[in-house]
């Protein structure tokens, strides 16, 4: 199952990451870039320095200019993280291109790599959820707090997946058909961002 694929590779990048656990640190993907693994690896690699950039920017004591950095940065990170997840659908179209798709097919609101996206924050949760279990120092009732939201984190891995596979599984057979959309994000754009137009006035 591809969601199997991807938990694995989920799984693998996090635990590369937190050999150095710096956001400085680059990224270790082993495959080639023509695999889709290279794209599913990148793709959390960039969640994984993400989770962190977003831990240091809720420091109730950072300097001022310190945050504003750190917020520039993570703008940034989006950007390459939603311009992943439209590599990955670009995958997905080109390998379903020539399926005959039903007169009744119908078409999912969310598309095969947004719902990748989701599963890879969902990997990065259970990780730093499990490590919570274990934290040394904590009280036992915050472990079991934790044990319990694992449980639900662990569950909702299954439910994904399981959707994701299912999502893929109807493309193929022509039951759905997949339908993107460019992300039109304007905050980052000149020529739409009011803030950005109207600097030099």
């Amino acid at each position: 199952m591809f969601s199997k694929l991807c938990f694995e590779i989920f799984d693998q990048c996090i635990s590369d990451y937190h050999l150095e656990n710096s956001i400085k640190g680059k990224s270790k993907n082993p495959y080639e870039k023509k695999d889709i693994k290279y794209l599913l690896y990148q793709k959390n690699w960039i969640d994984t320095v993400q989770w962190h950039l977003e831990d240091l920017i809720r420091d109730p004591k950072i300097n001022p200019r310190d945050a504003l950095k750190l917020k520039r940065t993570i703008d940034n990170s989006n950007q390459k993280r939603t311009d992943l997840v439209e590599y990955i659908d670009s995958y997905f179209l080109n390998k379903y291109k020539n399926v005959e798709i039903s007169n009744s097919a119908t078409f999912n609101s969310e598309s095969p790599a947004w719902a990748i996206d989701r599963l890879s924050i969902l990997a990065l949760k259970i990780f730093h959820m499990n490590e919570e279990t274990k934290r040394k120092g904590a009280s036992e009732e915050h472990k079991s707090n934790c044990c319990a939201k694992l449980e639900i984190l662990t569950q909702q891995k299954e439910d994904l997946s399981s959707a994701i596979d299912q999502l893929l599984s109807d493309i193929e057979s022509g039951t759905k058909y997949m339908k993107t959309y460019k992300q039109m994000k304007m905050y980052n754009d000149e020529d739409l961002n009011p803030v950005l137009y109207n600097k030099d006035k």
